[in-house]
């Protein structure tokens, strides 16, 4: 790590990790992110909805796992069969994409689109492959990095978020906890004005690391096929995104499929500003990208849309992605800001379902 991140804030590593402080942490961002989610529905007069992705469509899906030992390299394919990738096969999923903002908005307001998706193995064999689960869950960007790096910027955020006055927020945090806010939301505004295109045609990232069987971390991406039809995006339609997207789950064929891929983390070939790392860098900073020409990804699956299977609103509001609680032992999250945001997730979930449930 150079000297200038390392003041500046920009990167963390396991050395600067402090358990106990951490727990408090997650604790206030838990708290806060429930208040963020009630402040959001409060200003939009309306009940509470998911504290992040506030407004998307559901619809039902095909994952695909490739046969990964067909002609691979015997070495590369042993390190890509792991978890839910061992074993080839095709399973029944359900997508989400979304809009990351917390707030209900126009749909092509400028914003980073999402796509999550939840795998159900309760209809193949999941035992034979030893995954303990019946369920694996993805969340993914269309963009290849966070804007928040971790922990640390998580808590300041979050705090500017919930302030009464956000100049006044912004100054009363510490320096060190300015410059971090201030670098999170340059990388926001970065992220968010990218060329506007319908979900179905976006790439989609994991920004963030996940185990990858005992010894192995890995970032996942979802790239759409080139043979999709759309039409162009309304500029006076609010529901741009998601009338192309049920139009096209109605009218075109093929449908998009997205080739689902993983790139496997290997500290001794990978950069930052030059200079080679440890594994616990690539880990816990969520801000700082694996250059593809330094880790490429490797293909090992295929998500595909089904014909008319956009779910209903209530329906869509009942499902849930949760990639800590439903994930294999050995495919669990990696890293400062997965241990930081589960938390917070499941609180506002929480939260969510209470509303929902209220008479």
């Amino acid at each position: 790590m150079t000297p200038w991140t390392r003041w500046f804030g920009v990167t963390t590593d396991a050395a600067q990790r402090d358990a106990t402080r951490e727990a408090a942490d997650i604790m206030e961002i838990a708290e806060r992110s429930v208040r963020m989610q009630s402040m959001a529905a409060k200003a939009q007069h309306r009940g509470l909805l998911r504290g992040t992705h506030a407004k998307g469509i559901c619809a039902r899906a095909e994952f695909e796992v490739f046969d990964l030992a067909a002609g691979k390299d015997p070495a590369l394919a042993a390190r890509l069969t792991r978890g839910i990738f061992a074993k080839p096969g095709v399973y029944p999923a359900v997508v989400r994409f979304g809009n990351s903002d917390s707030k209900v908005n126009r749909d092509l307001k400028a914003d980073v689109r999402s796509l999550s998706f939840s795998v159900d193995l309760s209809r193949g064999d999941s035992v034979d492959v030893g995954l303990g689960t019946q369920r694996q869950d993805f969340s993914l960007q269309n963009a290849s990095t966070l804007p928040i790096n971790d922990q640390p910027a998580f808590v300041a955020v979050t705090k500017l978020l919930t302030a009464s006055s956000q100049a006044a927020g912004l100054w009363g945090l510490p320096w060190r906890d300015k410059l971090r806010v201030i670098r999170t939301l340059v990388l926001v505004q970065l992220q968010s004005h990218q060329k506007r295109l319908p979900y179905q045609r976006l790439r989609y990232w994991s920004t963030v690391p996940f185990a990858h069987g005992p010894d192995e971390a890995v970032k996942y991406c979802a790239t759409p096929g080139l043979a999709i039809t759309e039409r162009r995006l309304q500029d006076n339609n609010a529901n741009a995104l998601r009338d192309e997207l049920i139009r096209h789950l109605a009218e075109d064929t093929p449908l998009a499929s997205f080739e689902f891929a993983v790139q496997l983390l290997d500290a001794s070939r990978m950069t930052y500003w030059g200079q080679p790392q440890d594994t616990s860098f690539w880990l816990e900073n969520a801000s700082v990208e694996w250059k593809e020409s330094e880790a490429p990804f490797h293909p090992v699956g295929r998500l595909t849309l089904l014909p008319r299977s956009q779910l209903s609103a209530a329906q869509g509001e009942a499902v849930y992605f949760d990639v800590t609680g439903h994930a294999a032992p050995d495919s669990k999250p990696l890293g400062s800001i997965n241990r930081a945001r589960s938390m917070g997730e499941a609180a506002s979930r929480r939260a969510r379902m209470r509303a929902t449930s209220s008479p």
